[in-house]
C-alpha cells in the first residue's frame, strides 16, 4: 500500500469520522471501502481534505469503524443489532461482524447462544445448516426458512406432500425432495427461493423418453455442480438420479438391482478423495441395512456392505446411520445406543468393528426415541443420542465433549454449516443454534 497514512474523512449521516487508508484496507476488497482503492492497495485518487459523504447511520458507521480499527465487536445498548447487520450489508462488512460475533467452528468449544421455538409442536423432521449461518426446519409439509440471525422468512409450503430431506444449493437457494401424491402426479423435487418461498424449478425424473412421477428422498451435491438424490417411482424409477444444478435436466441415473436397496436411501455422501457416492439404506426403513459406495463413471458398485445374515443376538446392533470417513478408509456407524462401529472401506463385505467405550447410555430407551445421526466436521466426529450430541476426536475417536439443553425432548436431527451447530428436538418443535465463542482480542 502506497499510503498507508494517509488519513481519510467521512461525513455519515452528519457526523464526521476520520480514519487511515491502513484501517479501510481491512474491509477487503470486496467491500464497500474496498472501491476507494486501485490494484495496488493504494487509494484511488489524492484526498487532501476531500470528504466523503454517506448517507447512512451514524451510530453504525461507529460500530463498523471500531471493527476495521481494532477487530473486536462491541454493540452499545442505544444500536439495534438487527439495524448494525443491515448496515454491516451495505458496507459489504457482514463476514467481519459474522467472524466478530463467533469464532471458527470447534466442537468442543460449543455454547449454546440461542433457541427458537416453532409455531406447531412435535414432528420436526429435519434441520439442515445453511451457508450463511441461517437453516431451514422441514415440519411436515412445510419448511420454514430462517436467515443468519434466525429471522423467519415466507415459509415453503409444499400443500400437503410430506417433506423427506432439504439441501442448499446456495444462500438464496433450497432444494426440497418430497413425497409423491398419487393420483395426483406432483412429489419429487423442487427448487425454492430461500427469500421468497416461491417455487423456481421442478426436476423430473425420465425413464424410456417419459416423464414420471416419483417420490424423492436424501440429496446430496458434488463439487462439480452435480445433484444426487435418491428415486422411488412407480414401475423401474428406483434407484439414484443425477441432475445438473444449472440446467436443472436429468444426466444420469443409477438404477437399483435386485436384491439391493438404493431408491429408499436414508442418507447420500459425495465422496471427493474417491468420486464415489456413498448411499446408506438403515434400519428401520428396511428390514435389513445397505450401504454402498457407486462410481457413476463406470456405473458400478465399487464397495458394499449388509447386514443380510449378519448374526444378531440383540437389537441394539442394528446400524441407525453411517457416515464415511475417507482419511481413516471406513465408515462409521451407530446404533441405538450410540455405540460407534467401523467397517473397513478397503474390504467389501466386512463386519462391522464396534468400540464399546463409546457408549454413554445403558437401559430402557424412551417411549418415543429419535434414533442417532452422526456428522463429520473439520477433523470431528459427531453424533447425537436422546437430548445431547457426543464429540469425538483423535484417531481412536474418544469422547471428548457433549452438547445438552434442558428442555424440548430428544434430538431427532441435526446440521452443521455457517460455524454453526443446529439441533432440532421432537417434543416442543424447538430448534437450538450452538456457536464457538470468538477468540477474546488482547
Amino acid at each position: 500500500m502506497g499510503i498507508q497514512n494517509a488519513i481519510v474523512k467521512f461525513n455519515v449521516g452528519g457526523r464526521i469520522f476520520q480514519t487511515t487508508a491502513t484501517t479501510l484496507a481491512n474491509a477487503g476488497r470486496d467491500s464497500f471501502f474496498g472501491a476507494l482503492f486501485d490494484d495496488n492497495w493504494d487509494l484511488q485518487q489524492p484526498i487532501n481534505g476531500r470528504e466523503f459523504f454517506i448517507d447512512r447511520n451514524p451510530d453504525c458507521f461507529a460500530v463498523l469503524l471500531d471493527l476495521l480499527r481494532t477487530g473486536d465487536l462491541y454493540i452499545p445498548f442505544n444500536v439495534p443489532e438487527r439495524l448494525l447487520y443491515k448496515e454491516a450489508m451495505f458496507y459489504g462488512l457482514i463476514g467481519h461482524v459474522r467472524s466478530a460475533k463467533r469464532g471458527p467452528f470447534d466442537g468442543n468449544r460449543l455454547k449454546l447462544s440461542k433457541s427458537v421455538t416453532g409455531r406447531a409442536p412435535g414432528d420436526g423432521t429435519a434441520i439442515r445448516a445453511g451457508p450463511d449461518g441461517g437453516c431451514c426446519v422441514a415440519h411436515g409439509s412445510m419448511v420454514h426458512v430462517f436467515d443468519w440471525m434466525l429471522e423467519e422468512h415466507p415459509p415453503l409450503n409444499l400443500d400437503y406432500q410430506r417433506v423427506n430431506d432439504i439441501g442448499w444449493l446456495n444462500a438464496e437457494s433450497v432444494l426440497i425432495s418430497a413425497c409423491e401424491r398419487l393420483g395426483r402426479g406432483d412429489g419429487g423435487m423442487g427448487l425454492f427461493s430461500s427469500y421468497t418461498g416461491d417455487l423456481r424449478y421442478k426436476f423430473n425424473v425420465v425413464h424410456d423418453n417419459q416423464i414420471k412421477s416419483y417420490t424423492a428422498g436424501a440429496l446430496c451435491f458434488s463439487p462439480d455442480y452435480k445433484i444426487f438424490a435418491s428415486c422411488k417411482g412407480r414401475s423401474n424409477e428406483y434407484g439414484i438420479g443425477v441432475w445438473d444444478q444449472f440446467t436443472g435436466k436429468q444426466i444420469d441415473f443409477f438404477y437399483e438391482t435386485p436384491g439391493w436397496s438404493l431408491g429408499e436411501a436414508d442418507k447420500l455422501q459425495w465422496l471427493n478423495g474417491t468420486t464415489c457416492l456413498l448411499v446408506a439404506t438403515l434400519f428401520p426403513r428396511k428390514d435389513n441395512c445397505y450401504i454402498s459406495l457407486l462410481d457413476f463413471r463406470q456405473k458400478s458398485t465399487v464397495w458394499s456392505w449388509s447386514d443380510i445374515g449378519a448374526p444378531l443376538t440383540v437389537d441394539e446392533k442394528r446400524v441407525r446411520d453411517a457416515i464415511a470417513m475417507e482419511d481413516c478408509n471406513s465408515v462409521c456407524v451407530v446404533n441405538e445406543y450410540e455405540d460407534l462401529g467401523f467397517i473397513d472401506l478397503r474390504v467389501s463385505g466386512g463386519s462391522v468393528r464396534w468400540s464399546s467405550r463409546s457408549r454413554l447410555m445403558k437401559g430402557k430407551m424412551p417411549d418415543e426415541p429419535c434414533y442417532p445421526k452422526l456428522a463429520l466436521h473439520n477433523g470431528q466426529l459427531f453424533s447425537s443420542m436422546n437430548d445431547s450430541i457426543s464429540v469425538f476426536c483423535g484417531p481412536d475417536w474418544v469422547l471428548t465433549s457433549r452438547l445438552r439443553r434442558s428442555y424440548g425432548g430428544s434430538i431427532c436431527d441435526f446440521s452443521i454449516g455457517g460455524d454453526r451447530l443446529f439441533a432440532l428436538h421432537s417434543e416442543d418443535n424447538v430448534f437450538d443454534s450452538w456457536e464457538t465463542p470468538p477468540t477474546p482480542v488482547i
